[in-house]
């Protein structure tokens, strides 16, 4: 990889501001340090060796820029990754949600999708899928194409179900996919409750009122300014007395939104609105 130092906080400023300007994506508010391995990484990947040739292929090619976004924006994810937290969800929260009605879930950068179908199996086990919407939604449309399709590489499942089995799956996980050469496909039934869509979470606004917002591991690519902006918009996205996760590493403690909400469960960062 390029050294660091071969990218200015300068032209960091540069880049940030080419974007926002040419694509309407604003990264100004991400952790800086984390947002420049990502864009060095990016430059590596494509053989790219200056900062010049970089604005020269982001200006000028949007299959580029299509591609670079893939890259910058991509999180890691896993079904049922953290089973402790889906164990805590199956055992405290699903039981309170199952006395709504209707119950709207929100996974704010979903990713790929794989923790909105975890959650819908989830929601299938406890018998309240078919009352139950879902909306996953994330910055990166590339991301959100392949979570419609509802298809997964075939070499994770067993990883994948471990997670499942450790988080208290009854079942036997393979009852939800149909093994496709290389790649699993989960069931249509699965995936009938769940509405994918673009929404970015620095320029957005709320879209619905939900008994459950979950936005694990986003938090930590943002600066303590938009870790705010962001933790406000997740609050006004959120029933009174509804739920919000976030990643098992970040916090609540040093934002605004601390004073509104109960702890539910502090190791795995799951909160309860107060009103």
């Amino acid at each position: 990889m390029m050294n660091l130092t071969q990218i200015t906080n300068g032209e960091i400023d540069e880049l940030i501001s080419l974007i926002r300007h040419n694509y309407g994506y604003d990264f100004g508010d991400y952790a800086r340090a984390s947002f420049q391995r990502r864009v060095l990484r990016c430059m590596d990947q494509a053989g790219i060796r200056s900062f010049f040739d970089l604005k020269y292929e982001l200006t000028n090619d949007q299959t580029f820029f299509n591609w670079f976004l893939q890259n910058l924006t991509v999180n890691v994810t896993e079904m049922f990754r953290d089973p402790m937290f889906y164990k805590s969800l199956r055992t405290t929260i699903i039981p309170i949600l199952a006395s709504y009605p209707t119950i709207k879930i929100w996974h704010a950068g979903c990713a790929t999708g794989e923790e909105v179908l975890s959650m819908a199996i989830l929601l299938q086990e406890a018998g309240l899928l078919e009352r139950s919407r879902l909306y996953g939604t994330d910055l990166n449309p590339a991301n959100l194409e392949r979570a419609r399709q509802g298809i997964v590489p075939m070499q994770y499942m067993k990883d994948y179900t471990y997670n499942y089995i450790q988080s208290g799956g009854k079942n036997d996980f393979s009852t939800y996919y149909t093994a496709r050469y290389d790649h699993a496909i989960f069931n249509k039934e699965l995936r009938r409750n769940i509405v994918f869509s673009q929404h970015n979470l620095v320029t957005d606004q709320v879209f619905n009122e939900f008994q459950l917002v979950c936005c694990r591991n986003v938090l930590i690519y943002f600066n303590r300014q938009l870790q705010n902006q962001v933790c406000r918009l997740l609050t006004d996205s959120l029933a009174p007395l509804g739920y919000l996760a976030i990643g098992m590493k970040e916090s609540l403690i040093f934002t605004d939104v601390r004073q509104q909400f109960d702890v539910t469960d502090s190791v795995c960062r799951i909160y309860r609105r107060k009103t």
